[in-house]
This record gives structure tokens, C-alpha cells and sequence, in this order.
């Protein structure tokens, strides 16, 4: 495959740097693109206001003495979350995302080990606040996004960025002049823990630029873009993908207000970009051929169009996918050129798909610990099945390969976190002479790419010693029209071997379309036994799923959409 050169980046050692280079340059460009009501226009703040607002907020938290100290930031993907994060990095202290959507004995939890001496949240969460607050004395303030008063321990941000501003203008310089250091501690991020009790992931300012330089690297991003912001900013894929690199390369962030307003945001902010995870994409995906079977011969015409598409890109270099598919493209706002797939494996048939319908898509790989980028496919230069190429600057090599050359995907490089904290047992399990092993595992091709089977923890090994990755399977699954998603496991039988099961979601509403609201549960546990005898058509034997549970209910998962098999499983 032929070798395409990186994209040119500027340096940056730190996110202050960063923050300020863009701030210089962009000054009067649009930054964030906000709501202040919902179902309200987009109003836009620039990068002059960014930097105030940044500046402000941290003076008045070091004023407060919380300098060098740990400051939760939790809430909603806003405005202020981004304004948080960077005044506590940036001279501050060390941030602390913490999920928005945890119960409040989590979030409490979280707050304590963290050792957090504040914690800056919205008003949904005040009542939670205040309970949590009666027992978590070592937490100096609680400030609110949404408040208006100052009352003891409790603080109004828009108070703080008056105080800040305030402070400024009488010479206060302590926070803009403060000293970063790249390498220590600035962010302490938890783990979603999908399996086991979630870890508390050390991350400096030099494991976050050196990422962001290396995926601008890789990926073509410019000021012109529009990134519609919808995972959430407590997770690094987002915090990294979502908000700092289009920080650094002075595009835009357009806040979504959620799932059911995607199609509509993406139009309004006139997005150019969306990073999202696979379950998300494949809804996408599957909703477009589904609004297209409502209508008579439809299907037929799209797939005509699309070979007819692909020939001439193929054979003349004339790309008119925009043209005959307008449609769509308006549907999508019009102005998308770009999707990332993220934090799970992607069918490839979904990124081909998107591709034929003129709208590029690629998938990368990454953990928290490796902030978070390890591999992604480049615009110019991609595979679907695979996970992409390393970065530049990382290392990435297969451990202990079995006889197809599969074994733990470990990696090496700038972006590999300090560690866990408080915790060296975990890390010395994973951090060994500076290689960082994932608990992934894949394999490399000749060209260099990488490609994942399966978690470590989830493989499924046979009596004869077969390994099944449970994700192979799910994705044969989950291309059925019926079904939503599915969880593969196996479970002993009275031999001593291996019984593959499999929990399905089935589509409902897509089978009460289709066939009536008079289906009886024998005749969809029918339709779904068909479903898997076809994927088992496909595999070796010993891959055969024999036993599957149907239900309407989906599966448990994290706020970035990867499903809690232990929670599963304990059911």
C-alpha cells in the first residue's frame, strides 16, 4: 500500500501553549457554537472570548487557594466544561472529569478517591451536590455552572469569571504566569470499567500533546471545520478528539443537545465532522436503508446509483457521490465530509457503506491510559477491517503471537500514561520497561495495520484449546435488520466443554413494521433462530452459537456505549 506523508503540525509542549497559540491566531473566529435555551439558535463565542474566560476562571480558582490542588469537573458536553478544564490545567491544579451519568454514591466515591478539594458542576446536579457535600468535608467548594449566589462553601462560576476578570485587571498574574509541568500529573481520568472497579489513569500535558499532534498528524483537520460534539467530554476520546484538537487547529465546536436532535444539529452548526461509536453509526446506517424499503423500488435504485458512483470515481476520478445522494446529504446537514468511528470495533461493511454514499469514514483505536489515540486509519490512506496504523510517534508490536499471529497488542510511546494512582500493582501489571499492554487482542498485516480480535478477558477458550472472540461473532449478528445488538459468551456443559450463548436485542419496532403487531414471542424467537443459522452457516463448527436468550431491553453499557458483559453476565 503506498505511503502517504504526514500532514504538517505545530509544536506545542503544553495545552497553555496550545490554548494560546490558537487564541492568537483565531481571535475573532468562532470557538464553540452554544445553546443558552433549548431548541434555541447557535450562538457563537470566539477564541478572544475563550482565552478571557479561561484566564478569568483560573485566576479566581488560585485565588481561592486551589492551586496545585485536584478539581472535579463534571456536567453536561458545555461550554463551561471546556472552560473547567482548561483553566485547572492550565495553571490551576489537576482536573478530574468525573461521568455525568454515574448514581450519586459513584460520583461521591470518586470525588473521595480522587482526593478532590473541589468540584465545579451544573444544576442538575445540585441536589446531588448537597447531599454529597454533608459527608465530604475535604471538599472545599462546590461551583456551580448554573449558579447565581455565593453561600459558604458553594460558588457561582459566573461569579468567579467576574472575580477573575477582576483580579486581572488589578495585576493579578499568579495563574497566567504560573509554571506547567508537561510531565507531572495535570489530569486524573477513571476508567469506564467495563470489567473490573475502574481505575484512576495519570495523565500530564505531554501525554495529551504529543497525541493531538500526532492524530493532526494523521488526520487532514483545519480552522474551515465544524466538530459536532456529542460523546461525552469526561471521556478522553471526546476530551482528546472532540474538544482539544479542534481547539488546536482553530475549528469550531458545535454542542449537540442529544440523540434525537443529531440530524438537526448537524445541520444548524453546519458541521463538517462527528466522532461517535460504531452502535451509533450502525443505527445511522441501518435507519437510511430502512427509510428507503418504505418506499418501492428504492433500495434497488440507491444500489444501482451507487455502483454506477463508485465506477466513476474508480475508472474517471469523477466523485459526484454529493450530487446523486443529495438527498441524504441534506439529511445529514449538507455540509458533512467526515465520521470517526471510536472505543469499539466497526462492521466494515458500515464504513464502506457511508463511503459509497460520499461521506468518509475511518476508525482508530485507543484507551484512556494512551490519551487515548494508539492507531487510527488516515483519510488518505485506510483499511475498514482494521484499526489503523500507530501514530508516529508510537510503537506497537504483538505479544506472545499464536501460530496466525495473534497475541496482546502492546504499544510504547509519549502518550502512555504516569500510571494509575495509588495503585501500583495494577500499573506494574501493565507497565512493563515502558511498553503499555492494552488487554487487547490483534494482529498487525504486512502493510502495518492493525487489526483487533477481541478483549483479552472475553475470549472464549474451548476444551481443544480454540480460541472465539465474542466481538467477531456479534458483529455477524448484528447485521441482521432484525436485531440491535447482541452479547456473545460461553458457559461450561456436563463435558467439560464450551457452550457458545448469546444474549440478542431485537428491533421491535422494525418487526412490528414488517410483519404486524400479532407476532407471537415463539414466532420471534422463530425469525431470530433463523437469523443465527445463518451467521452459523458462516463459521466453523466450533464457533456455532447453540443457545440464545432474546429480549427488547438493551444491554447495560458505559456512557461511551461499550456494554458491561460483567453486569450482563451477573444477571
Amino acid at each position: 500500500m503506498e505511503n502517504k506523508s504526514l500532514y504538517e503540525v505545530r509544536e506545542i509542549k503544553d495545552l497553555r501553549e496550545m490554548l494560546s497559540q490558537s487564541c492568537e491566531k483565531y481571535a475573532d473566529k468562532t470557538a464553540f457554537l452554544v445553546k443558552n435555551k433549548e431548541g434555541g439558535e447557535y450562538v457563537p463565542i470566539t477564541y478572544a472570548k475563550l482565552k478571557k474566560d479561561v484566564d478569568s476562571l483560573g485566576t479566581a480558582l488560585v485565588s481561592l487557594g486551589l492551586k496545585g490542588k485536584r478539581i472535579a469537573v463534571i456536567g453536561e458536553n458545555r461550554y463551561e466544561w471546556a472552560v473547567s478544564y482548561l483553566a485547572v490545567v492550565n495553571g490551576a491544579g489537576i482536573a478530574v472529569p468525573i461521568d455525568k451519568e454515574l448514581p450519586e454514591n459513584e460520583i461521591q466515591s470518586l470525588l473521595e478517591r480522587s482526593e478532590s478539594s473541589a468540584v465545579i458542576y451544573p444544576g442538575k446536579h445540585e441536589n446531588t451536590m448537597l447531599k454529597i457535600s454533608e459527608s465530604t468535608p475535604q471538599i472545599k467548594y462546590f461551583i456551580g455552572m448554573d449558579a447565581n449566589e455565593d453561600k459558604n462553601r458553594y460558588r457561582s462560576l459566573k461569579n468567579l469569571l467576574d472575580t477573575g476578570s477582576r483580579l486581572i485587571d488589578e495585576g493579578d498574574k499568579e495563574f497566567m504566569e504560573a509554571a506547567i509541568d508537561a510531565e507531572g500529573m495535570s489530569i486524573m481520568l477513571f476508567t469506564s470499567g467495563t470489567t473490573d472497579l475502574s481505575k484512576a489513569v495519570m495523565l500530564s500535558h505531554k501525554n495529551i500533546c504529543a497525541n493531538i499532534m500526532d492524530t493532526a498528524k494523521m488526520v487532514y483537520f483545519d480552522h474551515n471545520d465544524v466538530f459536532l460534539s456529542f460523546l461525552p467530554l469526561h471521556h478522553t476520546y471526546e476530551c482528546t478528539c472532540g474538544f482539544l484538537i479542534p481547539v488546536y487547529k482553530g475549528a469550531t465546536v458545535a454542542y449537540c443537545e442529544g440523540l434525537r436532535h443529531i440530524a438537526k444539529n448537524l445541520k444548524e452548526s453546519k458541521a463538517t465532522l462527528m466522532l461517535s461509536v460504531p452502535l451509533l453509526f450502525e443505527s445511522m446506517y441501518k435507519r437510511i436503508w430502512d427509510q428507503a424499503a418504505k418506499k418501492p423500488g428504492t433500495v434497488a435504485k440507491m444500489k444501482i446509483a451507487i455502483k454506477v458512483s463508485n465506477f466513476l470515481r474508480g475508472a474517471f476520478g469523477l466523485n459526484l457521490t454529493k450530487r446523486i445522494f443529495k438527498q441524504l446529504h441534506e439529511m445529514l446537514g449538507g455540509h458533512v465530509r467526515l465520521f470517526v468511528s471510536g472505543a469499539a470495533a466497526i462492521d466494515p461493511l458500515i464504513a464502506k457503506g457511508f463511503r459509497d454514499f460520499g461521506i468518509h469514514f475511518i476508525q482508530g483505536y485507543g484507551l484512556t491510559e494512551c490519551s487515548p489515540i494508539v492507531t487510527v486509519n488516515r483519510d488518505v490512506c485506510f483499511k475498514d477491517a482494521a484499526a489503523g496504523l500507530p501514530l508516529p510517534s508510537i510503537e506497537v508490536r504483538i505479544d506472545s503471537p499464536s501460530d496466525e499471529g495473534i497475541g496482546e497488542i502492546v504499544a510504547k510511546g509519549p502518550n502512555v500514561m504516569l500510571g494509575y494512582y495509588n495503585n501500583e500493582e495494577a500499573t506494574s501489571k501493565v507497565l512493563k520497561d515502558g511498553w503499555f499492554y492494552t488487554g487487547d487482542l490483534g494482529y498487525i498485516d504486512k502493510d502495518g495495520f492493525v487489526y483487533i480480535t477481541g478483549r483479552k478477558k472475553n475470549v472464549i477458550v474451548t476444551k481443544n484449546g480454540k480460541n472465539i472472540f465474542p466481538e467477531e461473532l456479534e458483529a455477524l449478528i448484528n447485521r441482521s435488520p432484525y436485531i440491535k445488538e447482541s452479547m456473545v459468551w460461553g458457559k461450561p456443559d456436563k463435558e467439560g466443554d464450551t457452550v457458545i450463548c448469546a444474549t440478542i436485542v431485537i428491533d421491535k419496532e422494525l418487526l412490528q413494521e414488517k410483519f404486524g403487531d400479532s407476532l407471537t414471542d415463539e414466532q420471534i424467537h422463530s425469525l431470530i433462530d433463523q437469523e443465527v443459522r445463518a451467521v452459523n452457516k458462516r463459521l466453523t463448527l466450533y464457533k456455532h452459537i447453540r443457545e440464545f436468550t432474546v429480549r427488547e431491553q438493551e444491554l447495560i453499557k458505559t456512557t461511551t456505549k461499550k456494554v458491561k458483559r460483567h453486569l450482563e453476565m451477573a444477571k
